[in-house]
């Protein structure tokens, strides 16, 4: 009986890879998702990042068995002409499918609502220490408390942004409020929409915002050709200014991290105060500006300026740790320009991601990251699970020869500081002379 299906070619497809022109293949089928960009729960950057390419495991990898049953509302009829399945990502589907009939997805355990209590009790034991004691030691070790509740919130925030972290969706979104703007300052929304960008683009340079971070750091001499940042839009310039700090950028790294919470501040307001379509913009402003009462009232109750700028300074130097944690798993490993693809998902996320090694009582710490391929390739398995999955990923890496990169976090560290110190001294390059500073070349410019 001959075929009475509708089939396009793969060049065909990828002309339907623009704002307005959205298609995508799943399973070999078409489907136009142009309209639904704008209301995507992920947000927009992934089908903007992934349209006109088979997105199978990508769609495998962050949705539920369920979302299935909606997709043929965006059916266009059509049918990807010679589609086929690689062997790894057979394999990969597999394991997905594995985990999905043993409830992995489903069975989140006791950590969230443990978490939750350790957050209740440092955020009481630091309001207590700043109203009831005079001591400046103890005002100090409560600056630092409060650090690390932004830590263990930041926790908190991250896994309920992939999964259904509580009950209902509706708990969620509370417990997402709760954590992560009323408590820490960072908007859900914004984490949202840079988090998912960060997973579909992993490691790209000019696709993935978590190695963006020009003119601070350059994790690779490729930024300095002053590429363009297609999650921010905008060019990221290697000019003099980047060029100088970029030459220093391992001696500045830990001092950097340590206030880098600050960019996260600005960030969540400069999402929610421009145009861009941002789901519950009032709950996410709201949240905010709790927690810019709470916060600076409390650091006000302290006695005098001297401990105030401790406090303040013992917080964000603590949850520094937190953004030390994010650079870990992704600054060392292989980075690639363009756009990501989803015919290589598993190749990919598995090349640009690092595991931390650790004993698995020290998991609390890592929050999950320690396992950072096995989150990236099952970003909505809850982290109880993934200590139990890392074994039958090893074994999928080493059944399709791919690598599985593993160190432990001091390791990890210095790994780190490396790529820092081998793009420094590549911006050092003598052919081209790193300008002393802004005044210097003021001084000394002619004509």
């Amino acid at each position: 009986m001959a075929d009475s299906r509708k089939y396009i070619s793969r060049a065909d497809l990828q002309n339907h890879n623009k704002p307005g022109d959205l298609w995508i293949s799943i399973q070999g089928k078409i489907y136009d998702v142009t309209r639904w960009a704008d209301d995507h729960p992920g947000g927009a950057p992934p089908l903007l990042n992934l349209a006109g390419q088979d997105v199978t495991d990508a769609f495998v990898a962050f949705h539920p068995g369920s979302a299935w049953q909606y997709l043929d509302k965006f059916s266009t009829g059509y049918y990807l002409e010679g589609y086929s399945v690689s062997e790894v990502s057979k394999d990969y589907r597999r394991l997905v499918s594995e985990f999905s009939k043993m409830g992995l997805f489903e069975k989140k355990g006791y950590g969230g609502f443990i978490s939750l209590c350790f957050v209740a009790l440092l955020f009481a034991v630091s309001v207590w220490g700043v109203l009831c004691s005079e001591s400046a030691w103890v005002h100090l070790g409560c600056g630092g408390l409060m650090g690390f509740l932004w830590i263990q919130s930041g926790w908190i925030g991250h896994d309920s942004g992939h999964y259904q972290f509580m009950v209902s969706p509706r708990f969620t979104r509370f417990i997402q409020i709760l954590t992560g703007n009323c408590l820490a300052g960072i908007s859900i929304a914004w984490w949202k929409w840079n988090h998912n960008a960060h997973h579909i683009a992993c490691n790209s340079l000019d696709f993935d915002p978590d190695l963006q971070h020009m003119p601070f750091f350059a994790v690779s001499s490729k930024l300095f050709n002053s590429i363009t940042s297609y999650f921010y839009d905008r060019k990221m310039n290697f000019d003099s200014v980047a060029r100088f700090l970029v030459s220093y950028q391992h001696w500045t790294f830990y001092p950097v991290m340590c206030f880098a919470r600050i960019n996260l501040f600005s960030q969540s307001f400069i999402l929610l105060l421009s145009k861009r379509k941002v789901p519950n913009r009032g709950q996410e402003i709201l949240g905010l500006l709790l927690f810019w009462t709470w916060y600076p009232l409390l650091v006000s109750c302290l006695p005098n300026w001297g401990e105030r700028i401790m406090f303040v300074v013992a917080s964000f130097v603590v949850t520094g740790i937190q953004h030390i944690q994010f650079c870990l798993n992704h600054f060392s490993s292989s980075v690639y320009v363009g756009p990501p693809s989803s015919n290589d998902w598993f190749e990919k996320q598995t090349i640009g991601s690092l595991d931390i090694s650790c004993s698995s009582w020290m998991d609390w710490f890592h929050g999950g990251l320690q396992f950072q391929i096995e989150h990236h390739l099952f970003p909505k398995l809850p982290r109880c699970h993934l200590r139990k999955i890392s074994p039958l990923v090893k074994e999928l890496c080493k059944k399709h020869n791919l690598p599985y990169s593993s160190a432990s976090f001091w390791k990890a560290n210095e790994m780190t500081i490396g790529t820092l110190r081998a793009a420094a001294l590549q911006a050092r390059d003598l052919t081209n002379p790193v300008p002393k500073n802004l005044v210097w070349e003021a001084v000394n410019t002619h004509g």
